[in-house]
């Protein structure tokens, strides 16, 4: 039954989210048959439409894999954008000045991945350290690290990163550290979506079949009883964040190797950190739940330029679609924290 709930409130949410949009898509004036086929047409119309729509997948997968890791240690790292800046511009240094020996070519791509997911552990490390040893709540710390995490990339690329002042972005990286592109011909879609499905299995695997995961969901559950039981809160706090941010700082990574092959100046958070978030929470916090939620904003966000070209549709639709649903899955939350309000009200009262 609790296993049915976990999926029908997603779905649920989704199809309300999608009756919303259509209201508005009518109250806009449009022809909503017309957005629907334009919507079937973006997502499923070609092969390389279905590419395009992976291509929005990848970077949602690993957000939501570092949101939901991070929650179930009873922590919520807002932190996401911050952690994928940083792994940019690791991923950057390594990526364009580092050149690999001739014939091991094939490690270029492995060593940028690794400094981008490091770069993210440290960044994330270090909130959990200040969580763990001084208290400090995660979100504050976590957006105040954000910030960090933007104006001082803003300063190494300005700085140190790019050839000249005339150029807003970095030097390119080096083509050996490159992912492949073109897994479906004539999109963009590269090698970085078996890397997200292949850490969304690796999450899973820490967390349902390894000690540190049973370690990491008792905190969650209650680090009081946690500490009784011998699991040492504070390592469990860090070791969380570091991995969380690891992979967050992969999302950056395989953004630079995949798409951009340079990082680019940026005066605004990249976004994808948020949307992990809702991500997350439209995953149920179970990886292969944040697989679909991803494919679902993946589709949504893919579709917006077709659909506001064939039918006219605004593209804050889209936005509001992804809102909704994400109000109905975070009531549930709320509504079983105001049932459990009542229960221990009436437990006193007895």
């Amino acid at each position: 039954m609790a296993g049915l709930r976990a999926i029908g409130i997603p779905v649920l949410a989704t199809i309300v989210g999608l009756l919303v949009g259509i209201l508005c898509i009518v109250f806009a004036g449009k022809d909503p048959a017309l957005a629907a086929k334009a919507f079937v047409r973006a997502v499923a119309g070609e092969p390389r439409m279905f590419g395009n729509v992976l291509v929005s997948t990848t970077p949602l997968i690993f957000t939501g894999l570092a949101v939901a890791f991070a929650y179930r240690a009873g922590l919520f790292n807002i932190g996401v954008e911050g952690q994928y800046l940083m792994a940019q511009i690791a991923t950057v240094v390594v990526g364009v000045w580092w050149t690999p020996p001739k014939g091991f070519e094939w490690l270029h791509p492995i060593a940028a991945l690794g400094a981008g997911a490091l770069a993210g552990a440290i960044w994330g490390g270090i909130i959990g350290l200040l969580k763990a040893w001084k208290g400090v709540h995660e979100v504050i710390n976590s957006i105040m690290m954000n910030w960090i995490a933007l104006f001082t990339a803003d300063w190494l690329l300005k700085y140190y990163l790019r050839p000249d002042n005339s150029r807003a972005a970095s030097y390119d990286l080096q083509p050996t550290a490159w992912l492949k592109q073109g897994l479906i011909e004539g999109s963009r879609l590269h090698t970085g979506i078996w890397i997200a499905l292949a850490t969304a299995v690796v999450v899973w695997i820490i967390l349902y079949k390894t000690r540190l995961g049973y370690e990491i969901r008792a905190v969650g559950y209650s680090p009081g009883a946690a500490e009784y039981g011998g699991i040492s809160v504070a390592r469990a706090l860090i070791i969380t964040m570091a991995i969380s941010g690891a992979i967050a700082g992969m999302a950056g990574s395989v953004q630079t190797m995949g798409l951009n092959h340079r990082f680019n100046e940026t005066s605004t958070l990249p976004g994808y950190g948020f949307d992990g978030i809702a991500v997350a929470l439209v995953g149920r916090l179970h990886p292969m739940g944040v697989v679909l939620a991803a494919l679902l904003f993946g589709a949504l966000q893919a579709s917006s330029p077709t659909m506001q070209a064939m039918a006219g549709v605004p593209k804050a639709v889209v936005s509001i679609v992804q809102a909704v649903v994400i109000l109905f899955v975070a009531a549930e939350g709320l509504w079983e924290f105001l049932q459990r309000r009542r229960a221990k009200k009436g437990v006193t009262a007895a």
